[in-house]
């Protein structure tokens, strides 16, 4: 374990007022991806509320840190760190679920987070580059399916109801997807996204469908554009004039907070959201509306891509030769 000291922890970055706490008491998450932004925004919540948790990376030192961070969410909350996994590995990911009803009890609730990416034209996009992505983030998710359905059922089957009332004893059996809204209108620099995003929203969808009948929902979050994360951090230019531009296009004017995601989080693993399966909840601002065609930024549609030039000024560019 790290000796940092773990953040402190701050309900107002990352859930609302609106929830009743202990909502998710003795229930337990099961998220990929933990130890990122978006995704530890949202095990923060859901602890907060009352659930222990695992969360899973590959770095095992940033993973460790996190979990320790996550803990602080709520007195005697128990978050596990397991680290040194790749969701490309699915018996790795069937370990690691193993792991967690060994040493917190149950599996209730999963997230599938963990994702890459990165910005590229097509034509400095290499079959490997792109075949990485796809393996991440579609074969990552459904590893991430597969490892966790098994408990999932027992959970469902252990909470069902039939939507009359409040359950009693809480809900589970609910797995949420992290996807993006790149595939709507399609984007210049993201075609590995795009296909990849397109594929886990199918796959969440499929779930919804042949598990349902299970008592298990399956959906999806799509975040649109969101403030302090790693993603906006590496694929965004941090200049004003760039940042005043990708704001304008989003009709709310702002980029999205962490929290935002993680309430939506929160609002399908309720009892509020005991009848939605199979559903995309988009939390982006209507930025999707208005962007199509633009990456945003100073990157201007055609002239960037008719211009033959590399991705410069950004961590998370890529420039691999086909």
């Amino acid at each position: 374990m790290s000796s940092t000291s773990p953040k402190p922890f701050d309900k107002s970055d990352y859930v609302s007022n609106v929830w009743k706490e202990g909502i998710f008491g003795g229930k337990v998450l099961f998220c990929t991806g933990g130890s990122g932004s978006i995704c530890s925004a949202q095990t923060k919540a859901i602890v907060y509320l009352g659930a222990n948790a695992a969360i899973i990376g590959r770095n095992v030192e940033k993973t460790e840190r996190m979990a320790a961070e996550i803990a602080t969410a709520r007195p005697g909350a128990k978050v596990i760190a397991i680290g040194g996994v790749d969701v490309r590995d699915a018996n790795a990911l069937k370990e690691a679920a193993d792991r967690t009803v060994r040493e917190l009890g149950s599996l209730d609730f999963t997230i599938a987070g963990a994702a890459g990416n990165f910005l590229s034209p097509m034509s400095q996009l290499s079959p490997n580059a792109f075949k990485s992505v796809i393996d991440i983030d579609v074969l990552g998710s459904y590893n991430t399916a597969k490892a966790t359905l098994p408990y999932l059922m027992q959970s469902a089957e252990k909470y069902k109801h039939d939507g009359k009332g409040s359950a009693r004893n809480g809900t589970g059996g609910r797995i949420i997807f992290v996807s993006a809204t790149i595939h709507y209108t399609g984007l210049p620099l993201q075609t590995h996204v795009s296909a990849a995003k397109a594929a886990v929203d199918s796959l969440s969808h499929a779930i919804a469908i042949e598990y349902g009948p299970l008592g298990i929902t399956s959906n999806v979050i799509a975040p649109g554009p969101i403030s302090g994360t790693e993603g906006m951090d590496r694929l965004s230019k941090s200049d004003a004039d760039s940042l005043a531009k990708s704001k304008k296009n989003i009709p709310l004017g702002r980029w999205g907070e962490k929290k935002e995601i993680a309430d939506a989080t929160v609002f399908l693993f309720s009892d509020a959201a005991n009848y939605v399966n199979g559903q995309i909840s988009v939390i982006d601002g209507a930025s999707w509306r208005t962007s199509g065609g633009s990456p945003g930024g100073s990157w201007e549609y055609p002239d960037f891509l008719l211009s033959g030039a590399k991705v410069e000024g950004v961590k998370g560019g890529k420039s691999s030769k086909l």
